[in-house]
């Protein structure tokens, strides 16, 4: 199978679904996205993670204390489809709000997912997040 632009289209809007649904707080949603198999290292964790380690736990414990994602951008810096693989890079600004302004926070990372195809759609096989360098690269 060859790439196709729709399959760089569609995981690109998978991975702004993926924000989207931390956003307004959609678990289940959020979940469906990640394999089964998906092994990956978030930057908020100490090490690598399974889907089943409690995938969404990162989300509900800002949202129990108050800190919700606001708003976000995705620079997309690489993608890489080859059959029912595919590899995105991606820089994201996140800007995350408490209950009062003083406890507004922005973010920037760098994301790599693997994503693998599942049938019709696309599922996160794997990934990894770091912080952005001084320069913001």
């Amino acid at each position: 199978m060859t790439m196709s632009n729709s399959d760089e289209t569609q995981i690109w809007n998978l991975e702004n679904a993926n924000w989207e649904y931390v956003k307004t707080n959609a678990l289940a949603k959020y979940r469906a996205l990640w394999h089964d198999d998906f092994l990956g290292w978030p930057p908020m964790c100490s090490a690598p993670v399974r889907k089943d380690d409690h995938i969404t736990d990162w989300i509900t414990a800002n949202t129990a204390n108050g800190i919700k994602l606001q708003s976000y951008s995705i620079e997309p810096t690489g993608i890489q489809v080859t059959g029912d693989i595919a590899i995105v890079h991606y820089r994201i600004k996140m800007v995350w709000t408490g209950s009062g302004p003083a406890e507004s926070n922005t973010k920037f990372l760098r994301i790599t997912h693997t994503w693998i195809r599942t049938g019709e759609t696309w599922q996160i096989l794997a990934g990894m997040g770091a912080p952005v360098n001084a320069e913001g690269k």
